[in-house]
């Protein structure tokens, strides 16, 4: 925002952010815990300073990144190693606090981010999404599954859900318009709710489809020696997500029920605007070649080649940026890129990387979850709890990044210490249990995706709430039904 003069400032809740503080000078002046380092304790306090940041957005998330790497590199730095012989130094803490940022899950990430801007700037996101309308006929029930199919190809080639409902929420509004609907309409809020749900629940349907899974599995390939590619994420998840998507259509026609379920001329209205579009450009068919390309590559990831999906999606940019044959203009990808969350991205990978070199991350997971007794349940109510304590964890968090920077690290490390056959089945419960994380029904700060379908001014929060907590229910109905079938059958669990 800008001040009188022009000047950028930024809004700052200074109550949060002064709570924050509180909470961080806590629990660095509380007595020295058995079996937690110092440097455990140390940077158990800067989780707590900033889950408290981002739960009250204090600060934007960016700024918050800043401080959490300020304050671990002194933190840590005058802390005795974790071993309690000399002090670790800032050198070596300034590598922990910025680990993140080297981190190949934040490259897939940046990298991603340029495909995803390269669709905006040629305008093939808008022109996919009239493609597929253009054959869904007048009927709401046909414009409806429209939206959704639409929702879930975007998913495939664009890595947020935010920048997905982003280019969806004009394509909308601009129908809308045409077929002369008001912007407050049912149809219109029908339409809207269904491209911010379907954008949740294809983020966890496909590993590329938002940042918030690299931090997980970041987390979870190093804490196990397995690798989890794009075609085995999408074999464990998509089933779930198709359920899903099944159960928003009718979830969403039983609480937002349009007055007429059809719209005259509506396909010819939505095949004029694909026409207006004119033919294909020159820049949007080598996009369209690029994009298939890389999902391709994605899907056959470790079968007929060897190249991970970092290293794909780095060759995309590089053949995107490059001369003549490319697509993308770097002042104009630098301009589209959210490079804060980038730098979120990374700050949360650091954090919960210090978090499990101090063991804190250990030390924390056994006073959770073991008072809850966790350890000498079945797998089946295991699973209902994890899942579920993060469904409802995730209710305080407007952002699922930073949401899967503080709990995977706990979730894992409590993981390790149970006797569940081996560390194939441990992944699998790690991997389920961020799944969860991309939970984000029930009200519009869950999730960016759904603060901006709220903004538009087409929805209300009583559609969030009675539409997200039916999908929320089902959603974990869904996900304990699969604990117990098929994510057993295809050897994820024990």
């Amino acid at each position: 925002m800008k001040d009188e003069s022009g000047t950028v400032t930024t809004k700052i809740k200074w109550k949060s952010l002064l709570l924050s503080l509180i909470l961080l000078l806590i629990i660095l002046l509380l007595p020295k815990q058995d079996g937690l380092p110092v440097a455990g304790q140390r940077s158990l306090a800067v989780l707590a300073f900033s889950i408290t940041l981002w739960v009250t957005e204090a600060v934007t998330f960016p700024v918050s990144a800043a401080f959490i790497v300020a304050l671990l590199t002194v933190l840590l730095g005058i802390s005795p190693s974790i071993d309690g012989g000399s002090i670790i130094g800032t050198k070596v803490a300034l590598e922990w606090s910025l680990s993140g940022f080297s981190s190949g899950a934040v490259a897939l990430v940046a990298g991603a981010l340029f495909l995803s801007a390269a669709m905006q700037e040629t305008g093939l996101d808008r022109r996919l999404a009239l493609a597929v309308l253009s054959k869904v006929g007048s009927s709401v029930r046909g414009i409806l599954i429209g939206i959704i199919v639409v929702g879930i190809l975007l998913a495939l080639f664009i890595p947020s859900p935010t920048a997905r409902v982003g280019a969806m929420i004009p394509i909308v509004l601009g129908m809308m318009s045409a077929f002369g609907i008001q912007k407050t309409g049912r149809l219109t809020s029908l339409l809207i709710m269904a491209t911010a749900h379907t954008a949740t629940i294809w983020s966890i349907g496909i590993k590329t489809a938002t940042p918030q899974n690299m931090v997980g599995l970041n987390f979870i390939e190093n804490a196990f020696p397995f690798s989890v590619s794009w075609m085995q994420w999408f074999l464990a998840a998509a089933p779930w997500s198709v359920a899903m998507s099944v159960v928003l259509y009718f979830v969403l026609l039983m609480f937002i029920r349009p007055d007429s379920m059809t719209i005259s001329s509506g396909t010819d209205v939505i095949k004029k605007q694909l026409s207006d579009l004119g033919a294909l450009s020159g820049s949007q068919i080598r996009l369209l070649f690029i994009s298939f390309g890389a999902l391709v590559l994605w899907a056959t990831e470790g079968k007929i080649h060897f190249f991970d999906s970092t290293t794909i999606v780095l060759m995309v940019v590089a053949v995107m940026l490059a001369p003549q044959i490319g697509v993308l203009k770097w002042e104009d990808a630098e301009k589209k890129i959210p490079w804060g969350t980038i730098i979120l991205f990374a700050t949360g990978i650091s954090l919960g990387t210090v978090l499990i070199k101090t063991k804190g991350a250990s030390w924390l997971a056994s006073i959770v979850f073991n008072s809850f007794g966790l350890s000498h349940v079945s797998l089946l109510v295991l699973m209902a709890t994890l899942v579920g304590f993060t469904i409802v964890i995730h209710l305080g968090f407007a952002s699922a990044t930073s949401l899967a920077s503080t709990l995977m690290p706990i979730v894992i490390a409590f993981v390790e210490s149970l006797n569940v056959g081996g560390p194939l089945k441990g992944m699998g419960i790690a991997l389920i249990t961020q799944f969860a994380i991309g939970f984000g029904f029930i009200l519009p700060v869950n999730a960016p995706q759904n603060m901006l379908a709220f903004g538009s001014g087409t929805v209300k929060t009583e559609h969030f709430i009675k539409t997200g907590i039916t999908l929320t229910i089902i959603g974990y109905g869904l996900f304990v039904l699969f604990s117990f079938t098929y994510w057993r059958w295809i050897g994820l669990l024990p």
